[in-house]
């Protein structure tokens, strides 16, 4: 009986560890690529489109764009299309993305990034920040998971509203009235053309 209650204990603490691990290495990984990020930031010998290009190399790899879309368009609607529908719809998600982000990055002065304790949410882990700039604090949680060796953002939550869930019900308002290829025709839109 002993012996069992050892073994146990034993799991327990291994369990622990190996929970403390896949924290540390998430928070490490979201904290170097923004570490990277913000060095880029603060060259002033780079115009803001040099800017964009060195960013997007450093950030790209930490998300996982292809799962970020499927949850995007979720159970109802996903399963549904075509492989090429598919393969369309995750790169225009992608150039959404990817501009969203690094156009809002171009408003940069001097804020500061605080990181809070991350926690295990399952084999998810969760990475909160603080964004701290002289009138505001804007709170942006990570979320990231681990598909092979390397830990992956799929979703972000700025101020409490997950990316995730926001761009799903924009998606689902429209995909009420039309179809996949309204939506596709309106994401291949210049955001300036769209309103």
């Amino acid at each position: 009986m002993i012996r069992i209650w050892y073994t146990v204990l034993c799991l327990l603490f291994l369990c622990q560890v190996v929970m403390a691990d896949d924290k540390r290495d998430a928070e490490e990984t979201v904290k170097g690529k923004l570490d990277a990020v913000f060095a880029v930031l603060e060259k002033k010998d780079l115009d803001q489109e040099a800017k964009k290009k060195e960013i997007d190399e450093i950030v790209s790899p930490m998300f996982d764009f292809a799962l970020m879309a499927k949850l995007t368009l979720g159970k109802k609607h996903w399963p549904n299309l075509s492989r090429e529908k598919k393969e369309k719809f995750a790169q225009l998600f992608l150039n959404l993305l990817k501009t969203s982000y690094l156009d809002k990055l171009t408003l940069y002065t001097d804020e500061k990034l605080i990181f809070e304790p991350p926690a295990q949410v399952k084999k998810k882990v969760h990475i909160p920040t603080q964004l701290i700039s002289k009138d505001r604090r804007t709170s942006i949680l990570y979320k990231l998971y681990k598909p092979g060796n390397d830990w992956k953002v799929y979703d972000l939550e700025i101020q409490g509203v997950s990316i995730i869930r926001s761009y799903r019900s924009q998606f689902g308002e429209i995909l009420q009235n039309g179809t996949i290829d309204d939506l596709l025709a309106k994401m291949e839109k210049p955001a300036d053309k769209q309103n």
